[in-house]
């Protein structure tokens, strides 16, 4: 039984007051226009309500807290005085001269007990009057445990801090409608504390990749967003005018060569966590503005990289998730080491049964294979981007458990380095989660005539229509020419490594302001 002899059950969920005219005529435009009748009320009671000044003596997860370790030694009555600061959620459940509602602050939420007996006949009835479900409050008041078990605030001051004009989604169906989860992400965030758990979780993934590289000796960077060229991977970039300069710029698409710059500078470790831009589609794994972050290894090479891979992202699962395990799609995901490995040539032909040594660099032979095994393949411009389609169609969607699939041909990877024992390909690899890449890794190149060499051939193959091949970019090459040490180079896609860790299958769940289509 609560404090005025009536269980939670006794409670109606009723209106947080009676009707005025304009809502009785119903719509959005009257609800707006009722609430700032109430702001008008409020004001003319003497209370802003948009003061200035706030406070907080616990969050509603450390008053909790505190009121169980009272309770524990049979003290609980001397949680008193407890302010707490948040906003109005669900409903407010009334009957006769009490009230409950739940107010949710940035750690959780708190059942609020309002009486008038303990509020006053002049507060409660304002409680009852002003108050709506999505305001901001400062509630000061006694714990207590409800008949029914819940840990709730008996409230002896209300005040009101910021007054909503617009009301929440419905409590017991919360954000339906999925594109208004992405255009409003405030209010997907108000409403689904899984949604905020994931975002929660993002920055916690983000923190400890920082702290695995910093304690590996890692510097951390920043380079340019803005490039004269772009470079360090395939796309098309995003195009934009710089007026002061007088000369058209790009968006990056991978911040590869300015860190491999840091290199010939003598930095020897360096890593940048950014945003990249690639004016490409977008699906359930792609956005074309994504978070990356991109590490480079002086002395290193891809096995040694590889390694570093399967270490940091196993032990960032081990602590955001307390375990190697993540449930996605009703199947489960082991990050458990050592990873599987597997070479790009036997990866295609166990999927496709199409052996690429057979058509080495034969554009007209490896269509007439994938005509004869009527396999499906968007027509391609070269023999590269055709076998990168085969990987992309058939390769990634058969791989679940993390693995490596290593050792890519020589034309796909203009910035690796060749393998010793077979040039035709280089040492790369790429992690394959879930049916999709996670990163992207080299032995670097840094040899600048092969260098040079590779990127006059992509300039062929872009004056041939391949429109994402990576330009020529001779300030990058000047630096090479200085003397670049070995190095391993490592890219992990920020925004897919949440989706992975998070149990989440659509990227723009896990990025909190999705670009979208303009109404």
């Amino acid at each position: 039984m609560n404090q005025d002899g009536m269980t939670d059950a006794d409670h109606d969920l009723v209106p947080s007051q009676a009707l005025l005219p304009q809502e009785q005529a119903g719509g959005l435009e009257a609800l707006v226009a009722a609430r700032r009748v109430r702001i008008d009320r409020f004001r003319e009671l003497g209370q802003d309500p948009y003061p200035s000044r706030s406070g907080r003596s616990h969050s509603t997860v450390e008053a909790g807290a505190a009121f169980l370790a009272a309770e524990a030694e049979n003290a609980a009555e001397g949680i008193q005085g407890v302010l707490l600061a948040g906003r109005l959620v669900g409903a407010i459940r009334r009957f006769g001269g009490s009230a409950f509602v739940h107010l949710q602050d940035g750690a959780g939420q708190l059942q609020l007990h309002l009486r008038r007996n303990l509020l006053g006949d002049d507060a409660f009835a304002a409680f009852l009057d002003l108050y709506d479900i999505g305001d901001f409050v400062n509630a000061r008041g006694s714990m207590f445990r409800t008949k029914s078990g819940e840990i709730s605030l008996a409230v002896d001051d209300l005040r009101m801090l910021a007054k909503s004009l617009l009301p929440l989604p419905e409590k017991w169906h919360g954000l339906q409608d999925v594109e208004t989860r992405y255009r409003q992400r405030y209010l997907d965030l108000i409403t689904s504390a899984e949604s905020r758990e994931r975002f929660v979780k993002r920055s916690r993934i983000l923190s400890a990749m920082r702290r695995f590289l910093d304690g590996r000796g890692f510097l951390e960077v920043e380079t340019p967003v803005l490039q004269p060229i772009y470079g360090g991977g395939a796309a098309r970039p995003f195009t934009t005018h710089y007026h002061a300069l007088e000369q058209e710029m790009f968006l990056r698409i991978a911040d590869e060569l300015y860190l491999k710059r840091l290199l010939v500078g003598g930095f020897e470790r360096v890593y940048e966590i950014c945003k990249d831009f690639r004016n490409e589609g977008i699906d359930r794994t792609h956005l074309p503005e994504f978070t990356m972050m991109e590490c480079y290894w002086a002395y290193a090479d891809y096995q040694q990289m590889l390694t570093l891979t399967e270490s940091m992202i196993s032990g960032i699962c081990q602590e955001v998730n307390e375990g190697l395990t993540v449930e996605l799609e009703g199947r489960t995901l082991d990050f458990s080491t050592p990873w599987r490995r597997l070479t790009v040539r036997q990866a295609i032909q166990d999927a496709t049964g199409i052996d690429i040594e057979a058509h080495w660099e034969d554009l007209d032979g490896l269509r007439q294979a994938l005509r004869e095994l009527n396999l499906a393949c968007a027509p391609q411009p070269t023999w590269a981007r055709t076998v990168d389609e085969l990987i992309g169609e058939y390769v990634e969607p058969s791989i679940w458990n993390p693995t490596f699939l290593l050792d890519y041909p020589v034309a796909l990877s203009p910035l690796a380095k060749r393998k010793t024992d077979d040039p035709r390909y280089v040492e790369r690899f790429e992690p394959l989660i879930a049916g999709f890449e996670l990163g992207n890794c080299f032995t670097e190149l840094n040899d600048p005539i092969d260098q040079r060499g590779r990127f006059e051939e992509a300039a062929r193959q872009k004056a041939s229509g391949d429109d994402e091949a990576q330009p020529l970019d001779e300030d990058f090459l000047r630096a090479m020419e200085h003397g670049m040490p070995p190095a391993g180079g490592l890219g992990i896609g920020i925004d897919r490594l949440v989706m992975v860790l998070t149990g989440t299958m659509n990227i723009r769940d896990v990025v909190l302001f999705p670009q979208l289509r303009q109404r």
